[in-house]
């Protein structure tokens, strides 16, 4: 659409990336097939010569999966965007496209669990060095960076620690020693937040979580500040086999549809949930971006539109209090993931980063009482009611 940069956050979300179909369908078509066929040799000659913008095969380039990859790309302010099978797909496609052996990239110590440990396990082997901090200590980050560092790799809100780093120091501190800014944006969205206004190079998500936001699908998705970086990760994707499946890419464009008024929704519900566990008497602590107790809760104001759905807290009785909260919680689901329509608690030292060693998580601020809490659109009323009656058996 001409117009697309006129419009607001919302329209974009139904008409971003929109582009006419031929037989008048309001939605974009699910092109299920593995091939394309060409019109004649010299066109399909065109097309693997990339002088066309004919299609191939869905493993290199797919219509339904390019109007997802357009519209993420206008709600984030990229160039481009390459769609992938699942979250740690994008991951796994970032880390194959700018490292080698012998560079080093240094990253948030609170990063989403599976990310760090296919670095410190997979990449290690192949002569990959990392370095995990906590990178809201901006000296911090300075003094890690090496001569052999190739990449910043920043999580803000931290997972499940909901620590926040200040983006635009911390690419502006990457690109003055010439790394790449990578950014993982899953925890806000780009409703919330969006890091290449703030100076990161590659933002990714875990569709799986708000952007899809039905607990339905497992997508991933890259979003390049520039033409430059889009050509370098695209083939990485491309020739590892990454690629999302059409009717995937379907199902998130539908979903995406709704983010704005879903997390609006889920983030009004979070606010008054973190108030009303800050003032809990068996609650130890509460960590939540919205709160003024934040450490920085100053900073969150400042580069994100708005405070998120995730909570993290620990109660006074510790782990064994806290397996008991979530043991009898009735409305909430004992379960991994986030950002979907519904309430989810989990236990991230035993679950999501139970693979990190007990020493790392201590370091990342990962104590084994803390609770992950998503939440959902559900009545506020039976969020905290849930809580109450499952908190009462402590």
């Amino acid at each position: 659409m001409e117009h697309e940069k006129e419009l607001g956050f919302n329209s974009l979300l139904i008409h971003g990336g929109m582009s006419a179909d031929p037989l008048g369908s309001a939605t974009v078509p699910i092109y299920q097939t593995s091939t394309f066929a060409f019109a004649n040799v010299d066109e399909g000659a065109r097309c693997f010569a990339g002088e066309s913008d004919g299609y191939i095969y869905t493993r290199i380039g797919n219509p339904t999966i390019a109007a997802l990859e357009k519209q993420i790309a206008i709600l984030e302010k990229g160039f481009g965007a390459i769609a992938t099978s699942s979250g740690m797909a994008a991951v796994s496609t970032i880390y194959m496209a700018f490292l080698k052996s012998g560079d080093h990239i240094v990253s948030t110590d609170a990063v989403y669990g599976p990310a760090r440990g296919i670095m410190e396990s997979y990449f290690r082997k192949f002569g990959v060095e990392s370095t995990y901090l906590n990178t809201s200590d901006l000296d911090a980050v300075r003094r890690a960076i090496r001569p052999n560092t190739r990449m910043l790799y920043i999580e803000t809100p931290t997972n499940p620690t909901m620590e926040i780093s200040d983006l635009e120091a911390c690419c502006a501190i990457a690109h003055e020693h010439g790394l790449v800014a990578v950014v993982d944006n899953t925890f806000s969205s780009p409703y919330l937040q969006r890091p290449i206004e703030l100076g990161a190079d590659v933002v990714f998500h875990s569709m799986t979580k708000f952007i899809n936001g039905h607990a339905d699908i497992v997508a991933g998705i890259i979003i390049a500040k520039t033409e430059e970086l889009y050509l370098t990760i695209r083939p990485a994707m491309v020739g590892m086999g990454c690629n999302m499946d059409p009717h995937q890419a379907y199902m998130v464009l539908r979903g995406v549809k709704t983010l704005a008024i879903r997390v609006a929704r889920a983030q009004e519900n979070a606010i008054q949930v973190a108030d009303y566990l800050e003032r809990h008497p068996k609650v130890a602590w509460v960590k939540y971006p919205g709160l003024k107790s934040h450490p920085q809760y100053a900073l969150a104001q400042k580069q994100m539109d708005g405070p998120g759905a995730m909570i993290s807290f620990e109660l006074k009785g510790g782990l064994g209090a806290g397996k008991v909260l979530m043991d009898n919680v009735r409305l909430a689901m004992l379960a991994v993931s986030l950002g979907g329509i519904e309430t989810l608690i989990q236990h991230p030292a035993s679950m999501t980063h139970s693979k990190m060693s007990r020493e790392n998580r201590e370091k990342a601020g990962i104590s084994d009482g803390l609770v992950r809490f998503a939440v959902g659109i559900e009545d506020l009323q039976d969020i905290i009611a849930d809580l109450d009656q499952a908190l009462a058996r402590i």
